[in-house]
């Protein structure tokens, strides 16, 4: 007899608790292990349902919540999607595992079209053979490519500029003929700057490579390194380069937000998520510098290709449609907790943290 492989024994345990269809509807998140994929998980968790997650936990990352199944997988396993399906009532697949590294995109984009579209096309051919027909899926602002107006809205033309950003346009575009061939519903969120933490759960940012403003300018300023800003000489209000930064946090109520917005047998659709307003590289620098009561060492550099000068979202359909609105996007607030998050994993220089709001802020849903 041949040998299992370590992810199909792992499935196993995981669902050897029941051989039947659980009695609560149940959500399978894949990448449910990573940033904003476990943040979802919990509030999922809170709103009455089976959490199940599907991670292949490559970047090192764990899991040890009680309140959702982690289950060790690629998550195009066929066998494995497979028993959870048959063990589980998934009501709808929310899909986080993605790549997502946008300049190691351009240096192998064999890997990423491998990850973010063929085997995305895999998971959708599963679950339609298993009648699971609602889809949440993490698209990106990246699929505009260069602005022609702002705030960007859903109907901006579609030009990536990236090979990350093709993978997305290709999914969404792929879930539109899926919408029309096989009755597979979905809502495909284009976040812009995902950021913030939810320390209070061990939740937060921690990739690596990290490639994210925030996280970088933390962890420059914890362990005494420069900070590099690309490029000054941009046609903004300080030189740098403009962000629509989003919490986390809110991010996650989309995504339950989206899955209401199906159960109630709407159509397909595709929302941005952001603020509607930006901040700049400086003005993050400059309120990280308050957060942590300790000053950056700033160092300029030349411009970075494909760097566009101000990226901003309009939020209005999300709000009008789904009834989203960011709760927890203050620049503040997002720098709070994701600094209190960093310094768990960075513990060995902790400068004093203004706490004025932050515990009001931080209480669970």
């Amino acid at each position: 007899m041949k040998k299992l492989s370590l992810s199909i024994m792992l499935c196993i345990l995981a669902l050897s608790i029941s051989s039947v269809k659980t009695k609560n509807p149940a959500v399978l998140i894949t990448g449910g292990a990573g940033y904003i994929g476990s943040h979802t998980a919990y509030l999922m968790a809170q709103k009455g349902y089976e959490v199940i997650l599907l991670d292949s936990l490559e970047h090192g990352q764990t899991f040890d919540h009680s309140w959702a199944t982690c289950i060790k997988s690629d998550f195009a396993d066929k066998k494995i999607l497979k028993q959870i399906f048959e063990t589980y009532d998934v009501e709808a697949v929310m899909h986080f595992a993605g790549f997502i590294e946008v300049g190691e995109s351009v240096k192998n984009p064999i890997r990423f079209y491998e990850n973010n579209v063929v085997k995305t096309i895999k998971l959708l051919k599963i679950m339609i053979a298993h009648d699971v027909k609602k889809f949440i899926f993490s698209s990106s602002c990246a699929v505009y490519g260069n602005p022609q107006w702002l705030p960007l809205t859903e109907d901006h033309p579609k030009n990536p500029i990236s090979p990350y950003g093709k993978n997305k346009l290709m999914v969404e575009m792929a879930l539109q003929d899926f919408d029309k061939a096989y009755g597979l519903h979905y809502v495909a969120l284009r976040y812009f700057n995902a950021a913030g933490a939810m320390p209070e759960l061990g939740l937060g940012e921690n990739h690596n490579p990290e490639t994210h403003l925030i996280p970088i300018v933390l962890r420059a300023i914890i362990e005494k390194r420069p900070f590099y800003i690309f490029g000054t000489d941009y046609d903004t209000k300080d030189g740098s380069c403009i962000r629509d930064f989003i919490h986390v946090r809110d991010l996650a109520q989309a995504h339950w937000l989206a899955l209401e917005y199906l159960n109630k047998g709407n159509c397909s659709e595709c929302f941005n998520l952001g603020t509607g307003s930006g901040f700049s590289v400086k003005e993050v620098c400059n309120a990280v510098e308050k957060v942590c009561n300790h000053k950056l060492n700033i160092l300029q550099k030349d411009r970075r290709e494909g760097d566009p000068p101000m990226l901003i979202a309009n939020p209005k359909k999300a709000k009008e449609v789904l009834g989203w609105q960011a709760q927890y996007s203050d620049l503040e607030h997002i720098l709070k907790t994701a600094y209190e998050f960093t310094i768990q994993y960075r513990p060995s220089f902790i400068p004093p943290i203004k706490y004025d709001n932050y515990l009001k802020l931080c209480k669970k849903p």
